[in-house]
């Protein structure tokens, strides 16, 4: 990764990419070190598509379901090979991608929760939020982590912390867990492009940086 130029970012989207939409805004406002170059997504008619395509950003559509897990990845990462991309975001991705081996520790995830609480297959959207409203958490919040070959059990990059109110339902939590995202991967892509932090085993050791996001 060369430091001197922004982090070339592709983001893998299944939904409505307000994961993405987020990066492209900070990206633009000049409040992350990173630029989105490519879209993968994992069908058709997505409303992520339609704001990559908005904003001027190159759409791949990989129909997921025709394509299956182990040609979805190749088609995807030749892409994200050819567009010079540095880092690849999983932008509400629902699927387990196959990372190749030179994309080991450059493929990262945010996950909304404080993992490793309520993670894994099945937990994605409003199934997480119930689940710790369910089992009476104090806190919850998001997780940035690299992703690997099972859902949610890469190594640590960041996790940012909200209150749980006594009064909330799925979709007050979420809204404010999504708030904390919108903090928490920008800052975890800073630390990257920076080449601020590295990996050792589960854990990851961060150095300090001048060239972090602030908010």
């Amino acid at each position: 990764m060369d430091a001197t130029r922004p982090l070339r970012l592709a983001v893998l989207v299944s939904g409505g990419g307000t994961t993405l939409q987020n990066l492209i805004d900070r990206s633009r406002a000049g409040r992350m070190a990173a630029e989105v170059a490519l879209v993968v997504a994992s069908r058709a008619g997505l409303v992520a598509e339609e704001r990559a395509r908005r904003a001027g950003i190159p759409v791949l559509v990989l129909d997921w379901k025709s394509h299956g897990r182990a040609e979805f990845a190749k088609h995807a990462f030749d892409a994200i090979r050819a567009t010079g991309v540095d880092l690849v975001v999983l932008g509400g991705f629902l699927h387990l991608l196959d990372i190749p081996p030179d994309f080991e520790c450059r493929v990262i995830n945010v996950h909304p929760s404080l993992i490793p609480a309520f993670c894994g297959k099945g937990f994605h959207g409003a199934a997480v939020h119930r689940a710790a409203l369910d089992f009476g958490v104090k806190l919850s919040g998001c997780t940035v982590h690299f992703a690997d070959a099972t859902y949610d059990t890469g190594p640590i990059i960041h996790q940012r912390a909200v209150p749980v109110l006594d009064d909330d339902t799925p979709e007050s939590l979420a809204a404010r867990v999504f708030e904390a995202e919108c903090k928490a991967l920008p800052e975890a892509i800073d630390r990257i492009a920076a080449g601020a932090i590295r990996v050792e085993g589960r854990r990851v050791i961060h150095r300090p940086s001048d060239n972090s996001s602030q908010d």
